[in-house]
Parts: structure tokens; sequence; C-alpha cells
């Protein structure tokens, strides 16, 4: 499965070159309850749609954006003052005698100290670098779907929902942030033909075993372990990734919209490194049809699915 993605968050580009209009009010609502205390997850890039705002509702979500930050500074700093003063104890306590208690103490303030720092420093630095448009299952990430005939720009959660499904799906079932493709008329099928989407991303992430990579057997006592691979078409360029979404509705909670990336079987360069799967990536000619389901024509959908992208994916160990 394709545990996380590089996605393409330019407001503008999004605008001049899909023609498509962004939702306002839905970042609005979900820049407002993650001001409230809701865990939602919104990476740098998308944030950063917003830092030059020109109406009404994106100086709101700019001013929101803004608090965010300065109250996770706040946390931060404070996080750094308490293991600095762990540190110091720990430091004085080995002076005196080494002993385990202390010596893991200082490890650990010396780990949290390192990651509130790697923190604040991605909070203020101003220009984007490619993690910042990383998402994994739990974030939330601009797509674009079809409403009133018009390609709209929402955010959603990238681990759906299924609408009527209980909110403990999230736990029960946390790989529904992919659909497989040949479940698509199985556990899919009340979102196949009736609710698609479009993520569009430059880079995939795949959890794979070294040895695969590797081309060996594993040795005699040896345990394999995971490496990340970042996998990127060849030429480079967008990927217009099939995707199923739902908004979900249930009395006294919030609403949810949130979606799936459809994966299928891998092409040879990406299945001969390990992996068993991978997205699906739509030619930029059917977005229209694809966002335009009918669940009367399925075979037109699969048809679809069957006439993909298929560039070369190069793949890398990920930073």
């Amino acid at each position: 499965m394709c545990y996380s993605a590089q996605i393409q968050a330019d407001y503008r580009r999004f605008v001049r070159r899909f023609g498509a209009r962004i939702d306002l009010r839905e970042f609005v609502r979900l820049y407002w309850e993650r001001e409230q205390g809701r865990a939602i997850t919104i990476p740098k890039a998308v944030d950063a749609m917003f830092s030059d705002p020109q109406t009404d509702e994106e100086r709101r979500i700019h001013e929101m954006i803004v608090r965010f930050n300065a109250l996770r500074t706040a946390k931060l700093q404070k996080e750094l003052f308490q293991q600095r003063a762990r540190l110091t104890d720990a430091e004085r306590a080995l002076q005196t005698k080494t002993t385990k208690a202390a010596t893991e103490s200082k490890r650990i303030a010396s780990e949290k100290i390192a990651a509130a720092l790697r923190r604040l420093a991605d909070l203020r630095r101003p220009e984007l670098i490619d993690r910042d448009a990383r998402i994994f299952p739990g974030n939330y990430a601009p797509v674009i779907v079809m409403e009133g005939g018009e390609r709209v720009v929402k955010p959603m959660r990238y681990q759906c929902r299924p609408s009527g499904k209980p909110a403990s799906y999230d736990t029960k079932y946390p790989g529904l942030y992919n659909a497989r493709r040949d479940n698509l008329e199985g556990f899919w099928k009340a979102l196949f033909g009736r609710s698609h989407a479009v993520m569009i991303a430059n880079a995939f992430y795949e959890n794979v075993k070294n040895t695969r990579i590797e081309g060996r057997e594993l040795r005699p006592g040896e345990r394999d372990e995971n490496v990340v691979l970042e996998f990127k078409p060849r030429p480079e360029g967008d990927m217009f990734v099939a995707c199923l979404w739902s908004h979900w509705q249930e009395k006294n909670e919030p609403d949810l919209m949130s979606f799936a990336a459809i994966t299928d079987e891998p092409p040879p360069e990406v299945a001969a490194v390990g992996h068993d799967r991978f997205v699906i990536a739509l030619r930029e000619k059917n977005l229209d049809a694809w966002l335009n389901p009918s669940p009367d024509d399925l075979a037109a959908l699969y048809d679809i699915l069957d006439d993909r992208e298929r560039p070369y994916y190069e793949h890398r160990l990920a930073a």
C-alpha cells in the first residue's frame, strides 16, 4: 500500500491549470476545528496556500494558521525548557555516580531537545522543502472533486471513513487510506461509481524489505529490516491519482471529508524492489470522466483505470 505521498498544494496552480475553484468555506471549517482542539494534521505546504491572503476567507484562514503556530511555538519552547532542566539534572547526577536511571534520563532529554529544536526550525522556516508537502494516513490534503459540473478543491483526510460506518472504523480498519481495485465492487461499492476524487502528487513512499531491494535471501539469524523508498515518475510530473471519497456525517459529531487512493498491481520496476501495490495515475484527458462517474456504467470506469499513465517509476532511499 502507498503509505505516504508528496502532494501538490499550490493554490494558484489549482486555479490556473485545472480550472478548479477552491472551497474556501471547507478550508475555513477545517482550520477552525483544528483551532478548537480537534486532532487535525495539515502539512506546512497546505498552510502555505494561504500565505498571501486576498479575500476575507483567506485572511481568516491565515490568521488561524498564525495563531496555531504561535501556540505550537510556545508549547515547544516550554518543552525545551523542561527537557534542558532534566538534562542538567541528569548530568549533575552522573558526575557523582553513574546510574541506569540518570543515563536513561539524559538520553531521553537529549532526544526530546533535538526533536523540539527540529520542530521549531520547521515552524520558523519561511521557504518550503519537499517534506513539507508529504502526507501520511490521517493527514489532510487538497483533492479535486466535481460539484455542480465544476472542479472543486476540498481538504480531506487521507484515510477514508465511508458514510454510514461508525467512527470506530478509523482504528478497526487503519488501512482505509487505500482502496484495492479488486475490492471496488465489494467493500467500496457504495463509493465506486458515485463518489470519485483526484489527488495530485509527484512522489510516493513505500515500506519494503531490505533483502528484496538487495535481491537476496535472508541469512541465518538475520532480521530483515524495513526501509522507505521514494518513487517518482520519469519524466517528472504530476500524477493524477484516482481516489474515492466520502462525506461522513453523524449527529453531535463534526463532519468528516475523507478519501482513499485506489491501488492496483504494481508496475514491474516497483514489484522488482518488493512492493505489491501501487496507485493508479490517470491520464489528464480522463479527469472529468472519472470525476463524473455513473454507477450504471462501471465498465467505463474500469476502462479509465486501465488507460492509465505508465511512466517509469524511479526509486531511491527516502531522506
